[in-house]
């Protein structure tokens, strides 16, 4: 009777050794609440700067051509950025190290590679339209492109980070229907969308 738990416990460990050496599993669910802590935080910022004394959910009618409110959005983003990666990054390897195992690895390094391509390539995309002038899809093509990434990086992680980047995928396209609600579904897609994935990923892995 003891030959079937052994045999199990074996199974169960092969099946761990092939995840570990295979998925980037220090990937921490606390760091994804943290992300839509900011971005919260950044959409509040963005709101104060380009839409009040206007209600959030008012429709803008017209676009962000002000050089100044444009420079400070772009800040305002890249800061959001910074606390995010740098938090992660934190809490990845905090995690990494409780689990003994390696971040910096040849799975962390193709998760990177994947998540890097579009993204980057919708960064530069984004800084065209900016450029040209078409303000209105930029919301839009940042959750498009970043859940392209997530979906590309999904590969090498967790198969919740590919839902989160369905989710980013059809929140972008609807935003791109209503390209005046930018914002408000910037704070969706980044906020509340990366608190519910994070809150999910941290009972599921991290407790």
């Amino acid at each position: 009777m003891r030959e079937i738990p052994e045999y199990e416990k074996d199974l169960a460990s092969i099946r761990s050794m092939m995840e570990r050496s295979s998925k980037f599993i220090s990937l921490s669910g606390l760091s994804g609440i943290l992300a839509g802590v900011y971005a919260l935080c950044g959409a509040t910022a963005a709101y104060f700067t380009i839409q009040y004394p206007n209600a959030p959910l008012h429709y803008l009618t017209y676009s962000v051509d002000e050089s100044a409110a444009l420079g400070k959005l772009i800040l305002i983003a890249a800061l959001t950025l910074l606390a995010t990666l740098s938090t992660g990054l934190w809490l990845s390897a905090k995690k990494a190290r409780k689990h003994a195992l390696k971040l910096w690895s040849p799975t962390s390094r193709k998760l990177l590679l994947n998540v890097f391509i579009p993204l980057v390539s919708g960064g530069i995309f984004i800084l065209i339209m900016l450029y040209t002038g078409h303000f209105g899809l930029a919301a839009p093509a940042c959750l498009i492109f970043y859940g392209l990434g997530l979906i590309q990086g999904s590969i090498n992680t967790f198969d919740e980070v590919r839902y989160l980047g369905f989710s980013e995928i059809l929140l972008g396209l609807i935003s791109a229907l209503l390209p005046g609600y930018g914002l408000l579904f910037w704070a969706l897609g980044f906020g509340i969308l990366h608190i519910i994935y994070g809150a999910i990923m941290y009972n599921k892995y991290d407790t």
